[in-house]
């Protein structure tokens, strides 16, 4: 019987791109068809509806029930002629992903017949079953009811049949369940304390928004060879698998020509995705084999978290129909580059201003520094809890591993905003009111024109570097939900600037004293005096060197940074009492919600890796041992025939190297079902721990090393056992499939 590998393989090999109908109007006129956007709100709502709902999403005024009825009512005309029969409300469970239950429209006429219904209150609120999503102990079992509340400032969508109304999601008794919930009001929160700030230098600055635009990186291989891998399919990643002998190293397929399938693929999504308001703009190919990128314009960051969760969402069913399986395992592969997501994060204000990037006056350059240096306070005092926001049992296989940022906090800067903050620490208030702005280059390139220098380089190495107008926030993985990251950033700047803020105030009145008839106003001296305190606090997170090296690593140990690289014990940043206190203080999340969250965080981490066991442990007893023995079995009967055939002394000779291959898969085998009894019994002694903490860190140091010690001799034997008898496809095959 043939191998099934060289099947798949052989069937992969034959596939063709499809064909995909390109909309006849150009993206610009079919962009956001599918949501209830502004438009669609000026055509179906009435005027004084549609005002009201202008002003509850730009400004947060309360919603009241007879706007809801409105707007339901014009968003069931709108979903009905586009053919939708159901509505649901959409939101994002502690499990990473999104949730739905889909209700019909119809509803009993009193007549014995049915008509179509929505309300208001069908619009703003539902009652899915709260006890099967996970919650950290807020919720029995025996306690079911949870609530899902319409978020008004995310619109919503049509998938298929389906009317998506995007959520939070919280138990009976108020806590949050969801991602959405804690986001929006981090978001408040920084929203509040950045416009106090930004007071200072304009006191017309209603509103401060923060911004995130995301870069999504993912692995597409062909749905053949993925469903014959278990390990892919149970688990995202392949959890054995000897290196190609041609992988990355060439450089061949970042930012190459995209292959024709994948490109096909890629249209198709970008059609989609663009039909439901999600703003594409950037696609290629990325550093590894089959792996790939695509990126928005950049939108306020609630509802850029929902257009992401939207397309993870999307992707994989686009891909399926062209024969593709995604990959958003952070480190599907190992040898080869993993996936991250990183998150562009600025913050604006109403009237356009971004607040990282530098101005043309003295005053617009203060402004700039002092959002720069609270930013890095934010991010020096809560750098341990801003790891544990992006850590996962997924993540930890791609953080430090020379292709991603390092498992510790730290801001590179570039040499001018370095300089430009040592200048405010130690020169005369006199030369700091006097900053220059961007200043032009002339390149020596005739054809070039002139070009305005960025405020910073690029750093690969960095997990939050600083480029040029926002903070890129690399260390995000690619499965993540982008809220975790965005709860603790935003969260972090918000208590930077209320504290900063409060120290200038006090330190006005001083200032007004010493500067009675000078020039310089005593609020910017106070300004600059608590920016130098503050540039000095947080110099430790600044770092523009290789956040690779070794060297690093000890140099952050020395001041102060958290190195910690266990996953379980990592996740405990968030209990911490600056994180408790930092969390409340804003109104972000409770004590009690964050005890709960850590629960889910710490379960989830066993169960990954418990599952990753099984099924590792299966694979090695019940596939590549037999596969194993059988082509030693062959090689032992080659031995025989040859020693029967010729003279002892001549058939050692010949023998010798199927000899050496002999014991070497006889030791290598040993070794796999040693290592799984062992496997075993550590995963048994781990699940007799009822503490959810211990029994997550038991799982990291007693049980996950067992997978890389199976996996070495696995690998090993993939070298030498025949090609034509190795019943899963290789590296080789899943990589370079289009």
């Amino acid at each position: 019987m043939e191998n099934l590998r060289f099947q798949v393989v052989a069937e992969a090999f034959k596939k063709k791109p499809l064909d995909v109908k390109t909309p006849s109007e150009r993206p610009c006129k079919y962009f956001g068809k599918k949501v209830f956007n502004r438009g669609k709100m000026y055509k179906y709502l009435p005027k004084d509806v549609y005002e009201k709902m202008v002003e509850v999403i730009d400004n947060g005024a309360p919603l009241d029930r007879t706007v809801a009825d409105a707007v339901a009512a014009g968003m069931k005309q709108w979903a009905g002629e586009n053919g939708v029969t159901h509505y649901t409300h959409w939101f994002q469970p502690l499990t990473e992903g999104t949730a739905e239950k889909h209700d019909s429209f119809i509803v009993h006429d009193g007549k014995g017949g049915m008509v179509e219904d929505f309300t208001g209150k069908l619009l703003v609120q539902q009652e899915p079953d709260a006890s099967s999503f996970p919650s950290g102990g807020i919720r029995s079992t025996f306690e079911a009811r949870g609530y899902s509340a319409w978020d008004p400032t995310s619109p919503v969508f049509i998938i298929d049949d389906t009317l998506c109304i995007p959520t939070v999601f919280i138990s009976y008794t108020g806590e949050a369940l969801d991602y959405k919930a804690p986001l929006l009001r981090a978001l408040h929160a920084v929203n509040v304390a950045a416009t106090d700030v930004c007071h200072y230098f304009d006191p017309t600055v209603k509103k401060v928004t923060s911004n995130l635009g995301w870069e999504q990186e993912y692995f597409l291989v062909d749905e053949g060879l993925y469903s014959a891998r278990p390990d892919l399919l149970l688990t995202g990643r392949t959890l054995m698998g000897h290196d190609s002998a041609k992988n990355q190293q060439m450089d061949d397929h970042y930012f190459g020509a995209i292959p024709e399938r994948v490109a096909a693929f890629m249209r198709e999504l970008e059609i989609v995705a663009l039909e439901l308001g999600i703003p594409c703009k950037t696609r290629h190919n990325e550093v590894a084999p089959n792996q790939f990128e695509l990126a928005p314009i950049f939108e306020e960051t609630n509802l850029a978290v929902d257009h992401n969760m939207l397309l993870m969402s999307v992707m994989k069913r686009v891909a399926r129909k062209h024969g593709f399986r995604v990959l958003l395992h952070e480190k599907p592969f190992a040898g080869i580059n993993g996936s991250g997501k990183h998150n562009n994060w600025s913050l604006s204000t109403d009237n356009g201003v971004l607040l990282h990037a530098p101005g043309k006056t003295a005053e617009q350059n203060l402004r700039f520094a002092t959002f720069i240096v609270e930013t890095l306070m934010g991010v020096y005092r809560h750098n341990g809890l801003l790891k544990a926001s992006i850590m996962s049992a997924t993540n930890s296989h791609r953080l430090g591993a020379n292709e991603a940022p390092p498992a510790i906090i730290s801001s590179f800067l570039g040499k001018q905003v370095s300089e430009l903050l040592d200048h405010i620490e130690k020169a005369d208030v006199q030369d700091i009111l006097a900053m220059a702005g961007k200043q032009g280059m002339k390149m020596d390139i005739p054809e070039i024109p002139e070009l305005f220098i960025d405020n910073t380089d690029r750093n690969r190495t960095s997990p939050f570097a600083f480029t040029g107008n926002r903070f890129e926030f690399r260390a995000v993985g690619s499965e993540a939900n982008c809220a975790s990251a965005m709860i603790a950033l935003n969260s972090a700047v918000a208590e930077a600037l209320v504290e900063f803020k409060k120290r200038v105030d006090a330190r006005i009145p001083e200032f007004e004293k010493k500067l009675a008839g000078t020039e310089h106003s005593a609020v910017f001296h106070a300004i600059i005096d608590v920016l130098r305190e503050d540039i000095k606090t947080c110099k430790p997170i600044r770092f523009d060197g290789n956040g690779y090296s070794d060297a690093w690593k000890a140099e952050a140990a020395k001041r102060g940074l958290d190195t910690e690289t266990s996953c379980p014990v990592i996740f405990e940043r968030y209990l911490d009492e600056d994180s408790i206190r930092m969390f409340e203080s804003l109104g972000v999340m409770t004590k009690k919600e964050l005890e709960a969250r850590n629960e889910v965080k710490w379960e989830t981490y066993t169960k990954k890796i418990q599952i990753e066991a099984r099924v590792l442990g299966d694979l090695s007893i019940n596939h590549i041992i037999p596969v194993a023995t059988r082509y030693q079995s062959s090689l032992l009967e080659n031995v025989d025939r040859i020693s029967t055939v010729f003279p002892l002394e001549k058939s050692m000779r010949l023998n010798s190297r199927n000899l050496k291959i002999i014991e070497e898969i006889a030791e290598r085998t040993s070794a796999i079902e040693k290592n799984v009894e062992k496997l075993v019994n550590a995963r048994k002694q781990a699940n007799k721990i009822t503490d959810v903490l211990q029994k997550a860190i038991a799982y990291h140091d007693h049980v996950e090393p067992y997978l890389d010690s199976i996996r070495y001799q696995i690998d090993k034997l993939e070298l030498i056992v025949n090609d034509s008898l190795w019943p899963l496809p290789k590296y080789r095959e899943l990589l370079f499939i289009r």
